[in-house]
């Protein structure tokens, strides 16, 4: 993984599955998982030092976005680790801090999801959105602004065009990664 940063602390260093695709530019941070097909794209950062993060199969995380945990403080013993399920899209220059992702949910172009919060299956957080801690986004829901508040539920051909979005993102994966291989070789 030429011109990725991976740093262990605390005694923990991410683990990556092997067909994982991690962009040059991006920063990785302790206690990290990362499973099968994900993809990682340039210059994003992701800091699991004082919780743990894991990240289901497929799912992508796009250019510039910021991922990390929250440590263990009083009132939450546990903190906030970050949960991110399958086939999950994560829009370009999020912020994605302690919360749960469930599988097929989507974050938006520059939102933002901060501690304690959940987006349920088929979730939508949307661009430029900021959810507050402790909110959560139920099944098949849109929610906007900032503050973000439920806008309506999603229709069948949005959660479809999601589903297309993450299948791309898997083949758009393998082809940089092929593309960066072919860079690198003398």
């Amino acid at each position: 993984m030429d011109g990725v940063t991976l740093i262990e602390i605390h005694g923990k260093r991410p683990r990556i599955h092997d067909s994982a695709f991690i962009a040059p530019g991006c920063r990785l941070i302790g206690d990290i998982e990362i499973g099968p097909d994900v993809s990682i794209w340039y210059n994003c950062v992701l800091r699991a030092d004082v919780n743990f993060m894991t990240i289901g199969a497929r799912t992508n995380i796009q250019d510039g976005s910021v991922c990390h945990v929250d440590s263990p403080r009083p009132g939450t013993p546990e903190g906030h680790p970050l949960i991110i399920g399958e086939d999950v899209l994560i829009g370009h220059m999020a912020m994605v801090h302690g919360c749960t992702l469930a599988d097929r949910s989507f974050v938006g172009l520059g939102a933002i999801i901060m501690d304690g919060c959940a987006i349920d299956s088929e979730g939508m957080l949307a661009a430029g959105a900021m959810l507050t801690p402790g909110r959560r986004i139920g099944p098949r829901e849109l929610w906007g602004g900032r503050p973000a508040k439920l806008m309506r539920q999603l229709t069948d051909a949005e959660i479809a065009g999601n589903a297309m979005g993450v299948a791309h993102y898997v083949e758009n994966g393998r082809a940089h990664r092929a593309a960066i291989s072919r860079e690198s070789a003398p």
